[in-house]
Parts: structure tokens; sequence; C-alpha cells
């Protein structure tokens, strides 16, 4: 099934003229048509957000706790409240998705990016919906909290990764152990080239790293101990080997990582220089009134 859509695809690429396949680069972070009935879904997700923080803020008005104490605690209530904010757009957010998945999966493919095709409207919908939230999280003081922004909206990955002010689209990306993304660096596995919507699944696998200022195509595989230069750019579908540093646009093979470790868990054996005997000798001071001890001591070892 999934080899017929494939021919179905590259038939419709080919029939195509050259004009529909001119570069004009929309990540999922800055979609240029971005229409009204998009932003629309904001208003339910901030309405019953604030709903929740206002319930918690009336109880705290009316609680029997003195005003004077209420007003020294108000600095840190009102952090409070913002982080409950977030969080509450966070679930409804996601509440949202559950249902608009339920009539329209997402999935991987190419497809026409026009607004008669489906896949093309329900990816800018969730892209709408997830993008408000990850943006709210990225500007919280906390670095690590967007992960589990990522990880609700079904990204595999856990805390032992770091996305260091990155960006990353939040479907169809999955990450190993210890995998670290440098700053500015985006990750798309969507991508607008021309009139067509391309979505393929990224994989980094355990201590993939990627540098700084870098752009990960769809469908790019990042190896175990693969390194990917700064200012770097990957391909659509490319296979990075593992324990390689690559660099370049694009990507291209350079050496191996001679710094990774291919047996992690394992504590390596380091053999150092035989150590060496270094006799120093050193002044001896003694008090007045102790020196007789001495004396007995040495004659006591004589015999």
């Amino acid at each position: 099934m999934s080899e017929e859509i494939e021919n179905e695809e590259e038939k419709d690429l080919k029939e195509e003229d050259d004009s529909d396949f001119v570069i004009d680069f929309t990540t999922s972070s800055a979609i240029n048509k971005v229409g009204l009935k998009f932003l629309l879904v904001y208003i339910p997700i901030f309405w019953f957000s604030g709903l929740v923080v206002a319930s918690f803020w009336y109880g705290y008005v009316i609680g029997p706790v003195p005003w004077a104490i209420k007003l020294l605690f108000l600095p840190l209530l009102l952090l409070g409240f913002s982080f409950l904010f977030i969080i509450s757009c966070l679930f409804f957010s996601k509440m949202l998705l559950i249902f608009i998945n339920l009539i329209h999966a997402p999935k991987e493919g190419i497809f026409r990016a026009e607004k008669k095709n489906m896949d093309f409207e329900f990816w800018r919908l969730r892209t709408e919906i997830k993008k408000i939230v990850l943006w709210l999280l990225r500007n919280w003081p906390l670095p690590w909290i967007d992960v589990i922004a990522f990880r609700w909206f079904g990204i595999k990955m856990d805390f032992s990764s770091h996305l260091n002010d990155a960006w990353c689209d939040a479907e169809f990306v999955s990450f190993g152990k210890n995998v670290t993304i440098g700053q500015g660096a985006v990750i798309m596995s969507s991508m607008i080239v021309g009139n067509y919507l391309i979505i393929k699944k990224i994989r980094f696998d355990d201590y993939a790293l990627v540098g700084g200022q870098s752009t990960i195509a769809p469908g790019t595989h990042l190896g175990e101990d693969t390194m990917l230069g700064a200012v770097s750019v990957t391909t659509l579908n490319q296979d990075l080997e593992d324990g390689w540093i690559y660099s370049g646009i694009p990507a291209r093979k350079l050496k191996l990582n001679q710094y990774a470790e291919t047996r992690r868990d394992i504590i390596q054996k380091v053999d150092v220089d035989e150590a060496k005997k270094v006799e120093i000798e050193h002044e001896v001071v003694i008090d007045e009134d102790k020196k007789h001890l001495l004396k007995h001591r040495r004659r006591s070892a004589k015999k």
C-alpha cells in the first residue's frame, strides 16, 4: 500500500511544471499564510486557562488568611499563577489536538500546499495550536520545561536530551539518549518547498550532536555518536552514519568522530605511568619542653 502511494506521489510530481518546485522555504515555525480561522483556536485555550487561574485567585482572595500575609506572598503567588496559566494552556491544547487528530490523523508524505488539501489544512491547524504553548514555555525561566511540552505533544525524548534555544517541530521527531541540539538550530520534520508540503520523520540516535544555527531537513537520520557541525544543512531523507562528523551546506562526511565512546556504560581502564617515590626533608619544630621525649625515644630505638 505504501509503495502505491509513493508511486502516485512521484507521478504527480513529474506531471507538475518546474515553476511548482521553486524553493520557498516555509517552516512550521513561520507559516506565511496563517489565516484568522487558525488564530481563533487560541480563544478557547486562553479562555478555559484563564478560568482555572481565576478560580484559584478567587479562593485566595476570600480565604481566611490575613491580608497582610496575602500581600506579603503576592509576588510569589503571581509567579505561580503565570505558571498555572501556561500549564493549563498545555492541557487544553492537548485536549483540542486529540479531538482534531480523531477527525484527521497526522501522517507522513508529500502533499499539495493548497487550501483544498485536507492534509495541508490540518497540518497548519496542528502547528498553530502547538506553537503558542511552545512559545509560552520557551519564555519561562526554567530551561528544561519545554521538554514536558514536547513529550506531551508526542515527541519521543527524555530529560537527558537538550534543545538549547533551538526550534523543533512538535511531531514526527524522536530523540535517543543524551542528544544535544545547539542554539539557533532548526529541526523541521515538515517543510514547504514550492507548492508542496513535505512531512517526514526525523530520528536522532543516542549521543547525536547538532551544532548551532544548523538546519535539519525532513527525513534526516543522525546515527549514534554522529556530530553535525555548526551552520550546516542536511538534505531530504539524508542518512548520517554512526560515529562520523558532518559539516557544510549540504552536510558532507568529514572524518570519524574519534571522541565518541562506543561503550559508554563501561568504565574504561586508563594506564598511567608508575608512581615515583620522592623523599623531601622537612625541618621539625619541637617545643623545648618536649625535646627530652624525643631523646628518650632515640635511646629506646638504639637498644
